[in-house]
């Protein structure tokens, strides 16, 4: 009696093991396609504020797009995740960004910000070590996703293209800002 107690124990423990890993993937795999879909998705709106996107995009060796929401006023603060996509590898890599800015600034917004990487080594060294500090100024609003804006900046500034649109709110103001994105942990 005492061994099928113990039998029955442990296949409880082992299934309950099995299906909390389970859950972990299908839920990675979830986040995965959420910000998948958000970069496919943000990619048209590019395409639309500059004819020419398209081809840069198709033919560098890779690009980043990243979901943010911030707020400012003097100071202001923004993060939110994202993907390096290599168009070599046809591979993703996830990130997350963060950022802080001071100066003449007001806003809450959510925008996406298109990075198109020049050369294979800045693709690479944005995965690896992803962090840029510049300064840049900007004006920008939107309302149920219908909006115009822009946003210019520096960093990275030979090596890249960077493009932000605003989604939803608005933004004004110039700023020095510092932007930090670092892999995902936990989707890669």
């Amino acid at each position: 009696m005492r061994l099928l107690g113990l039998l029955v124990s442990g296949l409880v423990m082992f299934s309950l093991t099995a299906g909390s890993l389970l859950a972990a993937d299908a839920d990675k795999a979830k986040k995965q396609a959420e910000i998948q879909k958000m970069a496919q998705a943000a990619l048209p709106d590019f395409y639309k504020a500059k004819a020419t996107l398209k081809a840069d995009v198709e033919k560098a060796p890779g690009y980043a797009v990243f979901s943010t929401f911030g707020l400012s006023f003097v100071i202001g603060g923004s993060g939110g995740k994202g993907l390096v996509h290599d168009n070599k590898a046809g591979k993703d890599t996830f990130m997350h960004q963060a950022q802080a800015s001071a100066g003449v600034q007001a806003g809450i917004a959510q925008n996406r910000t298109l990075i198109v990487f020049k050369s294979a080594a800045t693709l690479n060294r944005f995965i690896e070590n992803g962090w840029d500090v510049g300064a840049g100024g900007g004006a920008g609003g939107a309302i149920e996703g219908k909006g115009a804006g822009g946003a210019a900046g520096g960093g990275f500034a030979s090596e890249t293209e960077v493009y932000t649109l605003t989604r939803t709110g608005l933004q004004a103001g110039f700023a020095a800002a510092g932007a930090k994105f670092w892999k995902d942990k936990d989707l890669n």
